[in-house]
């Protein structure tokens, strides 16, 4: 199916993956004006959201892509990227010559740079932007975008982005975009270690871990995990956000990028090891902040 312009200040827009963060991504670029189409693995997935939104889908990325100036991916992994983007019905089997890719995948440096290279020799522009704000940011339009590739196609992308951003920065190149989402991840898990202790420190001194959180939240203590996500870890409830599976697998691709710098991560290695603690109580689609639940099954409680 193919895009149908509206007037001259809308794009035509393909969006390949409707996950959680994907289907309200899609969405808002809909509602921003921009005619769009999707792609989900799961066809029926992509039905719902065109009888939803109002936009149309394609079965295939190729046939989701077919004349469109943007497409957007936001799907797993390397290979989930690299499967819509390669091969017969892949996206660069139906792009047309001067559209841009952009990458809301959290992938390797490596894959988005061999994918960049690849559209660059097809005639494709690559602008990597992975995505940070997690389900919430997704649906509520305030997204905090990372972006790497050439300052012509970020500079056209950006237009297109804001539809669910509110914040978005350029940091170079091709797989800086990757580089920083490796950094953002890094800090997240620093933080949300230290306040699973703290707040645990809180409940067994007898405190209210709540008022606790809300007082130091207000201090140089605080951080955006402690601000929205302690209240849901003391009364142990982590279905929602970003799942730990997820998580590790981002970690493991920032440990691996460190390895490659010749870095050490001692935190983040240790977080990663407590995070497959928490796979292993079953906690694989938990919320990160989870990492508070190591502590109440090392005292014997109830999770």
């Amino acid at each position: 199916m193919r895009c149908i312009r509206r007037n001259e200040n809308m794009a035509k827009v393909a969006f390949l993956g409707l996950g959680v963060m994907g289907y309200p991504m899609a969405g808002h670029l809909q509602a921003a004006g921009h005619e769009v189409t999707v792609y989900n693995r799961t066809t029926a997935k992509a039905e719902k959201w065109a009888a939803q939104h109002g936009g149309s889908h394609g079965v295939t990325p190729r046939e989701a892509v077919a004349g469109c100036d943007f497409v957007m991916a936001c799907v797993g992994n390397d290979d989930d990227l690299r499967s819509v983007v390669l091969g017969e019905d892949g996206a660069f089997a139906g792009m047309k010559d001067g559209a841009v890719f952009v990458d809301h995948t959290s992938v390797s440096a490596i894959v988005t740079r061999e994918l960049a290279a690849s559209g660059a020799e097809q005639g494709f522009a690559w602008v990597d932007a992975p995505v940070s704000g997690g389900q919430a940011g997704a649906e509520n339009g305030q997204l905090a975008i990372m972006c790497g590739g050439d300052d012509a196609p970020y500079a056209a992308a950006v237009s297109v982005m804001d539809a669910y951003a509110k914040a978005i920065e350029h940091f170079g190149p091709v797989g800086s975009g990757q580089l920083t989402k490796m950094v953002n991840q890094v800090c997240i898990v620093g933080a949300v270690q230290s306040i699973s202790e703290g707040l645990y420190f809180a409940m067994k001194a007898g405190l209210d871990a709540k008022k606790v959180a809300k007082l130091v939240s207000q201090g140089a203590g605080g951080s955006w995990q402690l601000a929205n996500r302690a209240d849901t870890m003391v009364d142990n409830h982590f279905t929602h956000g970003f799942a730990v599976d997820w998580m590790r697998k981002d970690l493991g691709i920032a440990l691996e990028q460190g390895k490659e710098m010749g870095l050490s991560l001692p935190v983040t290695s240790l977080v990663d090891q407590f995070y497959a603690e928490v796979q292993q109580l079953g906690g694989g689609r938990w919320d990160t902040s989870s990492l508070i639940q190591r502590f109440r099954k090392m005292n014997g409680e109830e999770i």
